[in-house]
């Protein structure tokens, strides 16, 4: 053995890691595996998805840097911007293809103009969708989008999530997964002060809707509140093992508050009865602007990242008292 590998007395080790040789990865696994070519090797005890041990891998990096730019007439963009935040149909289908198989079932509590939708119908195959939003407008554009782009139409139905066990669609049907992106409390509902006011001039506020039943327009408490009540609702249509995926993005800090909202989601939603969190992914939004806030005073940060908080349903989890309101 060399001295580079020899420990030494009172002192570091050098890891074991450095020192031999690695087994590497299998190239097959055994009886299970079918060859698939260049997608690599499936393995026919996978119970989530249709993925190769090579595409598994790829999603389970922490960090998701890839642009998604909203085209316009990409996937129904000029019907959809509407929304002041709508997420690519082609974002969500990426996820939608790591948590479910073909013919699954997929809800979006909070559907917007459907980018969950649009991305069920762009997965080859086609996943089943059923999305719920407030804003009559945002599901008139869903369905002209899909129209427009000869895709599958999901059903969008229109109405409070709060009582989304009210439609007999939602409650009498189990789903695969849960995919949303809600609103980050009233971010959407202040007057703008980054980068739109500095380029247009204008710091209008973009709220989803002027609903008073729209989460966007609640403060950050009762948003978290009300967020914890309709994912409990939705939660309990989960089917067993299979997963809550909920977008988010941070707040800039403010005096005595540091904005990190995905903090105060995940133990938010933690308190639903069997949600077990498992882990974020961080999509770095490549088709976003930076802008020198700021300079030359004092460090602001250009938000360029959002984050995918994942849970798990697990029945045998240890459960806390649900949240008031939430239907069994």
């Amino acid at each position: 053995m060399s001295a580079l590998k020899q420990p030494v007395e009172n002192g570091p080790v050098v890891p074991f890691w450095r020192t031999i040789p690695s087994n590497g990865r299998p190239e097959r696994v055994g009886k299970f595996g079918i060859d698939m070519g260049d997608r690599g090797t499936y393995d026919e005890r996978n119970k989530l998805n249709e993925m190769t041990g090579k595409e598994w891998v790829f999603f389970l990096n922490s960090i998701w840097i890839k642009a998604y730019p909203p085209v316009a007439d990409e996937c129904g963009f000029d019907l959809r911007k509407i929304h002041p935040c709508p997420k690519p149909p082609l974002l969500m289908r990426d996820v939608i293809l790591f948590f479910t198989k073909r013919g699954q079932w997929i809800l979006d509590p909070f559907a917007g103009v459907g980018g969950t939708l649009l991305g069920a119908s762009l997965c080859q195959p086609a996943r089943r969708a059923i999305g719920v939003d407030l804003n009559p407008a945002y599901v008139s554009a869903y369905g002209e989008a899909a129209k427009s782009e000869k895709l599958k139409a999901q059903l969008m139905l229109c109405g409070d999530s709060r009582k989304i066990l009210d439609f007999p669609e939602i409650s009498k049907r189990e789903f695969d997964l849960i995919l949303t992106d809600p609103p980050y409390a009233d971010l959407m509902s202040r007057p703008k002060t980054g980068h739109k006011k500095k380029l247009y001039g204008r710091s209008d506020a973009s709220p989803f809707s002027n609903h008073a039943a729209d989460l966007g327009n609640f403060e950050y408490d009762r948003f978290l509140e009300e967020l914890q009540n309709i994912l409990a609702q939705a939660v309990s249509r989960l089917k067993d093992k299979k997963y809550l995926v909920v977008f988010c993005r941070d707040l800039q800090p403010a005096k005595g508050k540091h904005g990190l909202l995905h903090a105060d989601m995940i133990q938010t939603i933690q308190k639903i009865p069997g949600m077990v969190y498992r882990g974020m992914r961080i999509w770095h939004d490549q088709a976003a602007d930076l802008y020198p806030f700021g300079y030359p005073y004092a460090f602001v940060m250009n938000q360029m990242h959002q984050y995918l908080l994942i849970f798990r349903k697990e029945s045998g989890a240890k459960k806390t008292c649900p949240p008031a309101g939430t239907k069994p």
